[in-house]
């Protein structure tokens, strides 16, 4: 008895020294994550992440990802869910840090013994993005594409007097940027400075900036980075429902308004339709002490589109048309020199007829159409095959101030052609490695219409450019990693009769490889770092090459070198995130060289003839660099108040000459408060700082404007909500202070100031 007494006695001890180990398991340990969409790679914020055994949850963040810490070491199940995703459950074993990449899938919805799935057109990038959003667009309806995108930091406008503003990234513009239209890439006469993109707002339903160089996906044009304008996705069950725009603004009493309608068939899922159109008229612009004449514009457009998607297939058809008609600034054209001169000296017209709406000569005309046929298909193997086809026709006219019946014709009329064939395989995830190999074609034609009594400015031409990429992605919970390279060749015809009278024909051949890495990391749910950097290039466009007399629309004379080289250029993007409580920042630095830039300078020379005298600018070819910092931030000082701070510098040099160079974005902040109430709606009071721009060229014009400050308010709203329908809407007024200033970007501003207060009113109603 004794002994069996002792016996229990060290088992006793064995079992609580076993039991006091378990209790002081290791409990230190974290489990990290992030959670992507299986087709498209995307990450998913708002994701609600479940450990059952613990009862702990978690939401993920803006950048896909999630953080629980002081796990204790054992078996756990995670459950993942997500609206419009399956379910998705891991099983978890913990023994060390954990960090784990969670894929779901869009849910299958089964209605009437037809399945229907939803397919992502997206860029899947580690390049910084800006995005904005529905809520945001609703609030800036009215306004061209320049006007819309320039709020986002990094982005400025490139104008050519009152209505005509281009996107400008990081210092790029025009055939630097692409701009991709409902997935296609837009292709009109976009070369000019005053060549405004042939693009609808009212049409999106989300505009995305890529500020890295994208030429491996999207090629030479894409070296500045891309704008993706996307539209609402077609609905795939049956109903109709619509919304319908009006805006009203005093500066140019100027109105606005589209309607758009879209649904589906009850007896025939899947299939889905949108119809939509949109109009802008306004008259004369008013700087704060003058108007300024001539400066109308008309607008007209429409869309369509027609899809049917099935779990495997996907089909759509869109069709766009763009119309547009702007009056030039009249005292843009002056009669001789000394006008010229008196004019840049004066820094305002001499005439103020008052409002008008009425559009004289000098004015342009464009005509944009587009028609899209695309296409997706998913493979037994879980890839996808996308494919589309696009044809593009571009005509643009511009009027100069002629005597007699030539005032009636234009004096330049260009038409464009342009196919497009795009086919892409995106292969299944294979050990955590997502990627794309497609091709690109791409083919033009331009033509000179005859009767335009003048030298074309630039020659007809015909171009070929046959692109090869692919990009491989790589996601292993916090830590992800991208690479892609591409392949690019371009064949130029050109032919033109020059002002002897004699035909001219050159032809090109241009081809280059570029390649691009990424990397991004998640420290945990608060910071995360993204870096890449990519090489780039970009043969000379056209009027590069062949300019040759008077760019009515810029009111100057261009001259152009057909012996210019291919850009080569390098770009490096960084961007450290912050999301925690009540703060969200975002920083991004890069640096881009250019070999090669070209660009536009004036000589400081004058042309005299029978329609007036204009500056003379020549295209020049140097190497460059650009380097700059974008800023954004919002704090949470109250549930219901917030403060952010946007702004943006960038330093760009003639590495060559060693001087700087011109039309370079001055350095701005813009700060503010933002007021928001369920039942209040959201008020913004607003102020934005522009800078001197001290860093000009040896010659200019005329000096760099002084800096300015803007204040700006806005009050948005839902006026009603019912079930099936709302009524949203707003006032804002821009410039209250009505302060005259001049934007160092804008060509016209030897000789005008920018607009001066503007009070508009938008409505929104949804049925």
């Amino acid at each position: 008895m004794k002994y069996l007494n002792q016996l229990s006695i060290v088992l006793l001890l064995l079992f609580i020294s076993q039991s006091t180990a378990f209790g002081q398991s290791n409990c230190n340990f974290s489990v990290r994550g992030k959670v992507v969409d299986t087709e498209s790679n995307e990450a998913i914020e708002g994701a609600y992440i479940w450990i059952k055994e613990l009862e702990k949850g978690a939401i993920t963040n803006p950048n896909g990802n999630f953080n629980f810490e002081n796990i204790c070491e054992g078996h756990y199940i995670i459950t993942v869910e997500f609206l419009g995703y399956s379910p998705q459950t891991v099983q978890l074993n913990v023994h060390e840090n954990v960090n784990l990449t969670i894929r779901i899938t869009p849910k299958e919805y089964l209605i009437d013994g037809v399945e229907i799935v939803g397919h992502k057109d997206a860029v899947s990038t580690l390049n910084n993005i800006s995005n904005i959003g529905k809520a945001i667009l609703d609030e800036n309806r009215g306004k061209n594409l320049g006007e819309t995108l320039k709020d986002l930091p990094g982005v400025t406008t490139f104008t050519t007097g009152a209505n005509i503003s281009k996107p400008v990234i990081h210092g790029m513009h025009s055939n630097r940027i692409m701009i991709l239209n409902n997935g296609v890439r837009q292709e009109g006469q976009q070369w000019g400075g005053e060549h405004a993109p042939e693009i609808d707002p009212f049409m999106a339903e989300d505009i995305s900036v890529v500020k890295g160089a994208e030429t491996v996906r999207f090629g030479p044009e894409a070296m500045g980075g891309v704008i993706l304008v996307t539209p609402p996705k077609l609905p795939v069950s049956g109903g109709l429902k619509g919304a319908a725009n009006l805006i009203g603004a005093t500066n140019g009493q100027s109105g606005a308004g589209s309607i758009s309608l879209e649904g589906g068939i009850k007896k025939l899922q899947g299939f889905g339709y949108r119809v939509q159109a949109s109009s802008r008229v306004g008259g004369n612009i008013k700087s704060p002490n003058y108007y300024q004449d001539n400066t109308g514009m008309r607008e007209l457009n429409f869309s369509g589109a027609l899809g049917y998607n099935t779990k495997t297939l996907g089909m759509e058809l869109f069709y766009s048309r763009f119309s547009t008609e702007i009056g030039i600034l009249s005292d843009s054209h002056t009669g001789n020199s000394s006008d010229l001169d008196d004019l840049i000296e004066n820094g305002r017209p001499f005439s103020d007829k008052g409002f008008s709406y009425s559009i004289e000569n000098p004015r342009q005309k464009v005509n944009h159409q587009l028609f899209k046929a695309k296409g997706h298909y998913h493979l037994n193997n879980d890839g996808v095959v996308n494919f589309s086809y696009a044809f593009q026709k571009n005509n643009r006219q511009e009027f100069d101030k002629r005597r007699g019946s030539l005032n009636d014709h234009a004096a330049l009329d260009l038409e464009l052609f342009t196919n497009t064939f795009d086919v892409s395989y995106e292969h299944p995830t294979f050990k955590k490695w997502d990627g794309t190999f497609g091709i690109n074609v791409l083919q033009q034609a331009n033509n000179n219409v005859p009767g335009t009594g003048v030298t074309p400015l630039i020659p007809n031409y015909d171009l070929v450019n046959l692109g090869a990429y692919a990009t491989e992605k790589y996601i292993n919970g916090p830590f992800e990693f991208e690479a892609g390279a591409r392949y690019d060749f371009r064949y130029v015809d050109a032919a033109r009769y020059n002002q002897s009278g004699e035909l001219e024909e050159r032809d090109f051949t241009f081809k280059n490889f570029t390649a691009s890495l990424g990397a991004a990391y998640s420290f945990n749910n608060y910071w995360m770092i993204t870096s890449n950097i990519g090489s780039a290039w970009r043969p000379p466009n056209i009027n590069e090459q062949f300019s040759q007399g008077l760019h009515h629309g810029a009111a100057a004379v261009e001259i152009g070198n057909p012996d210019f080289v291919s850009e080569q250029a390098i770009k490096w993007v960084n961007t450290l995130n912050f999301t925690k409580d009540k703060l969200s920042a975002e920083l991004t630095g890069y640096y881009h060289k250019i070999n090669n830039y070209i660009y536009l300078n004036p000589t400081g020379e004058q042309y005299v003839s029978l329609r007036g005298t204009f500056n003379v600018y020549e295209y020049l070819q140097t190497d460059a660099s650009f380097w700059g910092i974008d800023l954004s931030t919002n704090y949470e000082l109250l549930p219901t108040l917030s403060w952010y701070i946007k702004g943006s510098i960038i330093r760009a040099k003639n590495l060559i000459d060693h001087n700087y160079l011109p039309f370079i974005p001055a350095d701005q902040i813009e700060t503010g408060l933002n007021y928001q109430k369920e039942q209040f709606g959201k008020l913004t009071l607003s102020n934005l700082s522009v800078f001197k721009q001290r860093r000009e060229p040896d010659f200019d014009l005329a000096p760099a404007p002084p800096g300015y400050n803007l204040w700006n308010i806005s009050y948005n709203r839902t006026i009603f909500s019912a079930t099936s329908s709302s009524l949203k809407g707003g006032l804002s007024v821009n410039n209250i202070f009505n302060t005259e200033y001049k934007n160092y970007m804008n060509r016209f501003r030897y000789f005008s100031h920018e607009m001066g207060r503007n009070i508009s009113l938008r409505l929104k109603y949804e049925f």
